[in-house]
């Protein structure tokens, strides 16, 4: 299969991930230590600055998916992306916590800007066809991006020194500033006018639209089962190998290199997204089984079921991914996908922030009965959200300049 996609801005936008992801994964590895132990907060200051940061970006997907599409997608992605270089460049200035809630925080707004402008640069720069096939892309991308982000993060991690830390935060906010400069390449694509009449943020008054984005936003959660719950319940409740859990990342992040955009075809459409979901609920909620199946058998016993948890939680996350992107471009305005995209994006911020509660409480706290208990959950989530594309699409329908959209 090819692992990039054909020459033009779908191959652009691709390389531009590519090189912002290597300092994402920078970051997202070295983070905790460098706060903790280079600037001295404690663990619970780092939890609830990045649970604040969280919120902000949140409450700022829309809008500034919005504006995306007033100043144009390929503008306010490139002034993020800088603005986000910056301000991860400042945080080797931060000494105290109200400095890092406030360069959090500002960070988040750019990435907030970020997220929304990429879904209109996506939607303005291929057809409309191959725009859930580039967004799978971009996800295998981002994956090997973090990856090898987070293996040169291992070097600042051996040397353990605030000088190492230094060069690696420099380094992450090196990559945004390049990325910019790759984006540049992509065609200029025009500010859509803000309408005469009527809300401006209607992506917000979207009721079906925005009950898809919170059930899509609760499946996300799968992702805390996996980085969260996974490797507590190994080590506590298994007779597993710690180190299985390693193997088991290794597995999902090179299925998710090969398999994404195979794993996207057929969701361009909202019949075939909706179905997608609904298959990732039925997979995720089969994981959920054989991870609680895991506990208490032998060694052997125990890391098959992992395994094959492994192998149906990353089948459902495949799933679930290009579901989202189908259905959250179909039911988009062609005026308005800035903030439309910044409203979806708006679902997963939300499975961020809750993931670890429910997640630790359930599967781990509760033991077998709480991962019967999310497989349930997500299987009744993905089931529902057939129903909701299809009360979407009845809306778009009767609006009286509405295209005809058909659902199965």
């Amino acid at each position: 299969m090819r692992l990039l996609p054909e020459p033009g801005p779908a191959r652009t936008l691709a390389l531009g991930t590519l090189v912002r992801t290597v300092g994402r994964g920078l970051w997202l590895v070295a983070s905790a230590l460098f706060l903790t132990r280079s600037v001295g907060l404690t663990a619970t200051q780092v939890g609830l600055g990045l649970t604040l940061s969280a919120l902000v970006g949140l409450v700022a997907s829309a809008p500034t998916g919005y504006l995306a599409d007033r100043l144009g997608p390929r503008g306010t992605q490139v002034a993020a992306l800088i603005a986000a270089g910056g301000l991860t460049a400042a945080l080797v200035t931060v000494r105290s916590f109200p400095a890092f809630l406030a360069v959090g925080a500002a960070t988040a707004l750019a990435d907030a800007a970020d997220r929304g402008a990429r879904g209109a640069l996506i939607a303005g720069s291929v057809p409309a066809d191959q725009r859930v096939r580039t967004r799978a892309y971009l996800r295998a991308t981002t994956n090997v991006g973090i990856s090898l982000g987070a293996v040169l993060a291992g070097f600042a991690l051996a040397a353990d020194t605030r000088a190492a830390y230094v060069a690696l935060i420099l380094t992450a906010a090196t990559t945004y500033l390049l990325a910019a400069a790759v984006f540049t390449r992509l065609p200029v694509i025009a500010p859509v006018a803000a309408p005469e009449h009527g809300p401006r943020l209607v992506a917000l008054r979207d009721r079906p639209f925005l009950a898809f984005t919170v059930l899509d936003g609760l499946m996300s959660m799968h992702f805390g089962l996996l980085n969260i719950a996974l490797p507590l319940w190994i080590a506590a409740h298994t007779r597993a190998p710690a180190w299985v859990y390693a193997g088991l990342m290794l597995v999902n992040t090179v299925m998710v290199v090969l398999f994404q955009v195979r794993a996207a075809r057929g969701t361009e459409s909202l019949v075939g997204a909706a179905r997608a979901s609904r298959r990732a609920g039925l997979a995720i909620a089969v994981a959920c089984v054989l991870f609680a199946a895991s506990a208490g058998l032998p060694t052997v016993a125990a890391v098959a079921l992992l395994v094959c948890g492994a192998l149906a939680h990353v089948v459902g996350e495949l799933w679930q991914s290009a579901a989202g992107w189908g259905i959250s471009f179909g039911l988009a305005p062609e005026h308005a996908h800035g903030q439309y995209q910044g409203a979806y994006s708006m679902g997963y911020e939300l499975g961020k922030m809750v993931a670890p509660v429910v997640v630790t409480t359930l599967a781990v706290g509760w033991g077998v009965p709480g991962w019967l208990l999310l497989g349930g959950l997500f299987l009744l989530l993905g089931a529902l959200v057939p129903g909701v594309v299809r009360w979407a699409a009845r809306s778009r329908d009767a609006a009286p300049t509405a295209p005809k959209v058909t659902v199965g």
